[in-house]
């Protein structure tokens, strides 16, 4: 029954006041025109000197006491002047305006970035690298300081032609979306909600919903006589957003033919690329998949998942290492929609299946813990998802006599907004500018800061059917891509801030 409602309410959105074909407003294709060929440079280049700072969030010091930040806000502050905006430094969150009318426009984004492991990177990660034809590699630029460049200079090409507006813009950069929402969360109990809210932190068309951030996190504490086959160092991935593109560990008394056995099993293993290194104490084995965002684990190649793959037929001893490899294989496998995991899996007609990977191992002495990353869309209630869960550990636990250390369960709320009175407008600019006349209005698995607004939806900067790199160790965007929103952000503000 609720995904009948779930698509009639939907489908009501494409029925509203602004028909598919609805004209835009007058000055929209022209100063967007105006925007790309006047400041198509100065956003490529602002865009560089944003990157330039490695807002990464460090749990010892705050984002507004870090110097990385304070000089990120520092440039904000300067660009706000030069363009002629007002501009609000409130610690964690930076406002930066044009207008005083009652009523605002908000455009949500973000100025940290996730972490980046620098030799995997042609230069630093926080140097834009244009090596590649077309491209601007570097932290950020897809997620989300492109973004922000671009609604800079968008508001600028408006201003400059002197565009009278009934409400007021103003853009939103939070400063620690990647890492804690608590600020922002606090933020908004007092922000007055504006009219129309819009993440500039997603994905092309509209997105009108998104699945809730969950993780589940075992922690193996185990020792082992260690005279059997076992594993140690067992090592993979770098936050828990991201798939996992490495991952390793040392084998320990294995035979000849057991090494020659796991080489031909690896030779199957045609996704990923595997090294066999011989030590002094055992055999190192690595992995090397392929980044990506947690949220489209289909884009990626899981290092970890196929590291445990390589030793499914292997009986290992139960330490902690051979623990986790078990569990992975167990109640994860190569499967991104936990299928493996008991009763955990389920599938919205809308959003699409839950998705489950595991993305990174930390280790703290003898203890490991797997980050384990679930996507999950609306169509199963929390508490009995939680349930799910803790029968499928409960069961593995029994059927391996193993007792995990801890279990950290966090179960995220997933959003579907399809009553937004601006996401048809949206939808016409993004088909006006593309000409793709059969687009559509999406479900996504990454969660923004939309979730905190009354009525936000999200509008790019990443287009249907490409692979997002944010997240991802080779993150970039295109010059084309740049000019492509700087136009349909320059009309989204005519278009919402007279609407």
């Amino acid at each position: 029954m609720e995904s009948v409602l779930n698509k009639l309410a939907l489908a009501s959105i494409a029925l509203c006041a602004f028909s598919a074909h609805a004209q835009l407003n007058k000055h929209s294709e022209s100063v967007a025109d105006y925007a790309v060929n006047n400041y198509q440079n100065a956003q490529v280049h602002t865009l560089t000197n944003l990157v330039s700072f490695p807002t990464v969030n460090k749990s010892e010091i705050s984002a507004p006491q870090n110097p990385d930040f304070i000089g990120f806000k520092a440039l904000l502050k300067m660009k706000a002047a030069e363009l002629g905006f007002d501009y609000q430094d409130l610690g964690y969150t930076v406002l930066i305006g044009m207008g005083e009318q009652k009523e605002k426009v908000t455009i949500v984004t973000h100025g940290d970035v996730q972490p980046a492991n620098a030799s995997k990177w042609k230069q630093s990660p926080f140097i834009i690298d244009t090596s590649e034809p077309g491209k601007l590699v570097g932290r950020g630029t897809e997620d989300d300081k492109g973004a922000i460049a671009t609604a800079l200079y968008a508001m600028k090409a408006i201003k400059d032609k002197g565009i009278t507006l009934d409400n007021r813009i103003e853009l939103m950069i939070y400063l620690a979306e990647e890492s804690d929402w608590g600020p922002l969360t606090e933020f908004m109990k007092t922000y007055e909600q504006p009219k129309y809210a819009i993440t500039i932190d997603a994905s092309y068309p509209v997105v009108v919903a998104e699945k809730g951030w969950s993780l589940i996190a075992p922690t193996f504490d185990a020792t082992s006589p260690q005279t059997g086959v076992y594993v140690s160092n067992v090592k993979g991935g770098a936050f828990a957003s991201q798939i996992p593109e490495d991952a390793s560990l040392t084998l320990h008394n294995a035979s000849p033919e057991l090494v020659a056995q796991l080489k031909q099993t690896a030779k199957v293993l045609k996704q990923v690329e595997f090294t066999f290194d011989d030590q002094t104490d055992g055999t190192l084995i690595s992995v090397k998949g392929m980044s990506a965002h947690s949220s489209e684990p289909e884009s990626g190649v899981n290092a970890i998942a196929y590291l445990a793959e390589l030793f499914k037929a292997v009986e290992l001893e139960n330490n902690s290492d051979g623990q986790l490899i078990k569990f992975v294989n167990q109640l994860i496998g190569l499967d991104i929609h936990g299928k493996q995991f008991g009763d955990i899996a389920y599938k919205h007609d809308f959003m699409g299946p839950m998705t489950v990977a595991p993305t990174v191992i930390e280790r703290d002495g003898n203890n490991l813990t797997l980050a384990v990353n679930a996507r999950r869309p609306m169509g199963k209630e929390a508490d009995l998802l939680k349930q799910q869960i803790n029968s499928a550990l409960t069961q593995w636990q029994a059927d391996n006599k193993v007792t995990l250390a801890n279990v950290k369960t966090t179960i995220g709320t997933p959003m579907l907004l399809d009553d937004a009175p601006h996401a048809q407008k949206l939808l016409d600019i993004f088909k006006h500018f593309t000409g793709d006349q059969d687009a559509d209005f999406v479900s996504i698995g990454g969660g923004t800061n939309a979730k905190l607004f009354d009525n936000a939806v999200s509008f790019g900067p990443s287009m249907p059917g490409k692979r997002y790199t944010g997240h991802s160790e080779h993150e970039f965007i295109t010059l084309e891509q740049l000019a492509l929103n700087l136009r349909m952000y320059t009309a989204m503000m005519i278009e919402l801030g007279n609407m």
